[in-house]
């Protein structure tokens, strides 16, 4: 052990502790007069009830010479005067090997209330995106188990596509059958802003115990603070970070981004930043491709990315929307008329794309992909037509060939949830269903 580094480092530890005092809280809004912090540090707001404990805070901002703090619990207890220490450091989690198959808050702390695993490191919730530079680019297609996304919206390893719905049309249990179907190394599952009673559906009906081994899933349910709903998200993305610099593929499934942005907007104006689009505040805008830009390649290995879209009223062009689906490589759209049909996934082909494909599959591939999609298109501009008889057969080449295939195009579309087909299957089904002419 170099004795003269120890000696060095003991001289720069600052052995003060440095306290503050509560002057008010307003709504979400804790001011504070000191201690002297950073944008992003942690602090203990120290309070007297019944026994006396600590309530963990993070500097939000400044208002004149005092500290603004937002908790990451309930402000119940806080009274005026009350102490408050800094940490010097922003929020850090511990991660390793063993959280696999755990269930965690926002904080990294197992939801079940249980220790948290030996043998665990440190690592920070906020972290800078790769390089652009150092990003290899993606090259090979990912396994993800369902028919449709395989075969016409190919996913290259390390892409981020954003899902995009209404409520109540499928993305969760779409999320589970990839958890469970991937070729991944690993999953990291963030359910943010979701019911309560959602939160175990999903983990034992949609993931099950088999995706669950597998898996390390972040809660942060709607009825938390908005800064552990961010929280959450952060969380998971170091996870998957932690993952990618060990080498490994990860899979990153996130429901739903739209309830970050959300958050960050209770954050915003309870600050005093002023509403903009549809009343998000600008914060909103830089934090989105800050989150999402983390995920992707980097030069020791890959997460691959697919984070839901909660559309207001099914507007794929509302503020939130729009942003994010100019960050990501690929959208799929899930449209609720297809859902009401019984076709699952209810993914509508035409209205989605994956950026990739073209890069990762072959020309006999893609080229196959879009002759079904031109029978797909040629069908729906056809069809009121076609259900009212006013259609003539042999009238048009292109209508009677989309006719003919509609019936074994709905088929090839849908997928039982707990069917998994792989990605050699569902690219060898497309070329018999379009034909030897098409490839």
């Amino acid at each position: 052990m170099n004795l003269d580094k120890l000696l060095e480092e003991i001289h720069v530890v600052d052995s003060f502790k440095k306290y503050g005092r509560v002057k008010r809280v307003v709504g979400l809004m804790i001011e504070s007069q000191g201690p002297v912090s950073s944008i992003g540090d942690v602090c203990y707001i120290h309070v007297q009830s019944k026994k006396s404990r600590k309530i963990r805070a993070e500097v939000v901002g400044f208002k004149d010479e005092n500290i603004i703090l937002m908790p990451y619990t309930t402000v119940t207890d806080i009274s005026p005067g009350s102490l408050v220490e800094t940490t010097g450091k922003p929020l850090e989690i511990k991660v390793g090997t063993s959280l696999v198959g755990n269930v965690l808050d926002s904080l990294g702390k197992p939801l079940d209330g249980s220790q948290l695993p030996k043998g665990l490191r440190e690592v920070p919730t906020e972290q800078d995106p790769p390089n652009p530079l150092l990003r290899p680019p993606i090259s090979e297609p990912i396994e993800v188990g369902v028919r449709l996304i395989d075969s016409l919206l190919t996913v290259g390893n390390g892409q981020r596509v954003g899902i995009f719905a209404g409520s109540g049309v499928g993305k969760s249990t779409l999320l589970g059958m990839i958890a469970r179907n991937t070729k991944a190394d690993i999953n990291v599952i963030a359910l943010i802003g979701e019911r309560g009673r959602e939160v175990r559906e999903f983990i034992e009906r949609d993931l099950g115990p088999e995706g669950l081994k597998r898996s390390i899933v972040i809660v942060a349910t709607s009825d938390q603070p908005p800064l552990m709903r961010i929280k959450g998200a952060y969380t998971a993305t170091a996870i998957a970070e932690y993952f990618r610099s060990k080498g490994m593929n990860v899979m990153m499934l996130m429901d739903s981004v739209t309830r970050v942005a959300m958050a960050q907007r209770e954050i915003g104006l309870a600050i005093g930043e002023p509403p903009t689009t549809k009343g998000y505040t600008p914060s909103v805008f830089s934090v989105l491709p800050k989150l999402l830009e983390r995920t992707g390649t980097s030069k020791e290995g890959s997460i691959t990315a697919f984070y839901t879209v909660l559309v207001d009223g099914d507007d794929m062009n509302e503020p939130i929307a729009d942003t994010v689906r100019g960050i990501l490589d690929g959208h799929y759209v899930l449209d609720r008329e297809l859902a009401n049909k019984g076709q699952y996934p209810a993914v509508d082909v035409l209205k989605s794309i994956s950026r990739v494909m073209n890069q990762i599959s072959s020309k006999k591939h893609m080229k196959a992909a879009e002759s079904l999609r031109e029978s797909l298109s040629t069908y729906r501009q056809s069809e009121d037509l076609i259900n009212i008889g006013a259609y003539k057969k042999g009238s048009s080449q292109e209508i009677d060939r989309a006719i003919t295939l509609y019936p074994q195009i709905l088929n090839f579309l849908k997928q039982q949830t707990d069917e998994k087909v792989t990605i050699e299957a569902g690219i060898e089904q497309l070329f018999t269903l379009v034909g030897e002419g098409a490839q």
